[in-house]
């Protein structure tokens, strides 16, 4: 028989043996875990968004409605050069908008006549959405489409006919085209349009109700179960991280929604003229750099970036948006080409066994990761270097499969015999997020705090950083936290965009001794000074002002800045402008909207035939959110 002694030290022996098992498991899951679609489009991080319509041959934004599909006929469309283009500057994949706001589908539909078969190209015959989805799939790259809720050409819109008009074109593009990676809705939510001649502002109140997104969402998964879809209502799988300069607004940035797991994604363009191809953009395109800060916000912030880069008249990819792409993806190559932490020795201050223990933020695996016992929120991890490095990016992952668990974390570097922090760990309540808009963000891009990780966070340091002994604090965790990558990188020097042949733009007129009137006239020198914080305004809509060149000008064009102190109210959203010789009789030579303000206020160029002129009236004849008019800048333009 056992000894009572004997019996205890057994029973002790069991227990431990059963407390090691114990740990050698996976934690559970804490809180919304995302998908197996979601985990694979974060790890996808940057793809190119792709406009190309009839705005393209309108010099609009946001097109009426009522524009002629005879207007579509690139001369030179080669969706399978733009697909290589995009896949060697290190994209993933491509999402095309089939249809904008204007309602013009670029697909043989049978939802509407306003359709490619209108157009005169390929004699009616062509078909974008195929021809890119062909190229995708030639060439291993992801296909996606965007479609425009609002449908200002629609006669039905704002009404209930409208839902089978536009589940048709859903139906279409996600059973005609092969997979499907992502499906974009934006937030249009009705206005003033051409309707099918009815001409009127309507409004369709909550987007959720109108469009029925509960059904829309049940509809995708049905026809295209793995594809992610961005927006509706919140009902699907991504939403907009809040910028259309391409970074995410939030940071701290939690993934966990209303009891479900939802991922970021901010949009930009690659030229500061917007979505759409514009003439003269070429001198607007933004450099490397810019775009290397932009992707530290977005995707360095746990978002993902859709990057647009929209095709000209003929087809093709302008050459200055094409040189910075190229140049800004060998920049994105390097720097994550050497990861200096890759198989360091780790010792940490706890691990629940082998499987979790801290060799698993080295190891270069990003499936495999460190997790210390449960109930643990706050540990450390010193990670000892073969030799001493430089670098001045960190890079962090959480096992996102088992959730988002850091509130914060911080990073500290052996220096000259003594911890130095060079990633301070961020505190309950505060946050790091972008300025006001019009204010420059840029300038935050470097240095800033640890707060959230989730599918990666990276942090560009103030400087660089020499050592070979690296310590990582998880400082406040909602639950034991589990770090699959711990990277240390080196931000390579800026690169330069390759010289190009395009055109240099149009000539910006010299308002100095220039003499201004109309309403509020004494401050209509405000919108040519060259400050974009300072502003012509009058406080009420319609207003004007008015211009005396004091000699005659070739005038083919404006660009247009609204207000950059991150407010509407009295953002001037629809325009006339007026031209004259003599300051008594007027010729309208253009009218029209400029679209997409609230989102994206940037300065957009309008141009028209050239024509002389010494005097020129603006008038503000909308506005944003109520009465007043402004502007911040006017440039007049003409031809070189």
């Amino acid at each position: 028989m056992f000894s009572k002694q004997l019996l205890r030290n057994w029973s002790l022996g069991l227990l431990c043996a059963s407390a090691t098992l114990q740990a050698a498991e996976a934690p559970a899951a804490y809180g919304p875990v995302p998908t197996e679609q979601q985990v694979n489009w974060l790890r996808m991080e940057w793809y190119a968004f792709v406009h190309f319509g009839l705005n393209t041959y309108t010099n609009k934004e946001w097109g009426y409605g009522d524009e002629s599909p005879t207007l579509f006929n690139p001369s030179s469309f080669d969706a399978e050069t733009i697909v290589k283009t995009f896949k060697g500057a290190g994209m993933n994949g491509m999402i095309y908008t089939a249809k904008h706001h204007d309602g013009f589908c670029t697909w043989p539909t049978e939802s509407t006549e306003h359709n490619i078969t209108q157009a005169p190209w390929k004699n009616g015959k062509g078909d974008v959405v195929r021809e890119f989805a062909d190229a995708c799939k030639k060439h291993d790259f992801a296909f996606g489409t965007y479609l425009s809720p609002w449908d200002r050409n629609c006669a039905e819109y704002g009404k209930p006919g409208y839902l089978d008009v536009y589940y048709k074109q859903i139906e279409e593009l996600l059973t005609n085209y092969g997979p499907i990676f992502e499906i974009w809705f934006d937030g249009a939510m009705g206005g003033d349009g051409y309707y099918g001649g009815a001409r009127q502002n309507r409004n369709i109140g909550k987007a959720d109700t109108y469009y029925n997104y509960e059904q829309v969402v049940k509809n995708i998964r049905k026809l295209q179960p793995d594809c992610i879809i961005w927006g509706a209502a919140g009902r699907g799988d991504a939403t907009w991280a809040g910028s259309e300069q391409g970074y995410a607004r939030n940071y701290p940035l939690w993934n966990s929604r209303n009891g479900k797991w939802i991922c970021d994604e901010a949009d930009t363009p690659i030229n500061h003229r917007g979505w759409f191809w514009h003439p003269g953009q070429a001198s607007a395109v933004k450099s490397p750099e810019h775009l290397m800060k932009v992707y530290l916000m977005s995707v360095g912030r746990g978002a993902n970036l859709i990057l647009n880069v929209a095709p000209d008249r003929s087809g093709r990819l302008d050459p200055a948006d094409v040189a910075s792409l190229q140049a800004f993806g060998k920049m994105r190559r390097e720097l994550l080409a050497k990861d200096y932490a890759l198989n360091a020795k780790v010792v940490t201050s706890e691990a629940r066994g082998k499987k979790y223990n801290g060799s698993r933020l080295t190891d270069g695996d990003i499936e495999s990761y460190w997790c210390p016992e449960d109930g643990t929120t706050s540990a450390t991890a010193e990670l000892q270097l073969e030799k001493p490095v430089t670098f001045d990016v960190v890079r962090l992952r959480e096992q996102i499969r088992l959730g988002q668990r850091v509130e914060a974390f911080q990073v500290d570097a052996w220096v000259n015999g003594e911890w130095k922090t060079i990633v301070y760990p961020g505190l309950p309540g505060e946050n790091e997020n972008a300025p006001a808009r019009g204010q420059d963000w840029l300038k935050f891009v470097r240095g800033g705090k640890g707060y959230t990780i989730g599918n990666q966070v990276m942090r560009w340091l103030a400087e660089p950083v020499t050592t070979d002994k690296v310590r990582l604090t998880i400082t406040r965790a909602k639950a034991c936290p589990c770090i699959s990558e711990f990277s240390l990188l080196m931000m390579p020097a800026a690169e330069q965009a390759a010289p190009t042949t395009t055109e240099s733009g149009d000539k910006v007129l010299d308002s100095r001794g220039w003499e201004f009137g109309g309403f509020a006239g004494n401050m209509a020198h405000l919108a040519f000074d060259g400050k974009a914080d300072t502003m012509w305004q009058h406080g009420k809509t319609p207003s004007h002002f008015r211009v005396d060149m004091k000699k005659a000008y070739t005038l083919n064009g404006f660009a247009y800045l609204p207000r950059q102190d991150g407010k509407t109210q009295g953002m001037t959203s629809r325009y006339r402008f007026e031209i004259s010789m003599d300051g008594s009789n007027w010729k309208v030579v253009s009218e029209g909207e400029f679209g997409n303000l609230r989102a994206n206020p940037v300065e957009q160029q309008i141009s028209f035939p050239a024509q002389k002129a010494r005097y020129v009236r603006f008038f503000s004849t909308a506005a944003l959110d109520g009465s007043g008019s402004s502007v911040a800048e006017l440039k007049l333009l003409s031809p070189r």
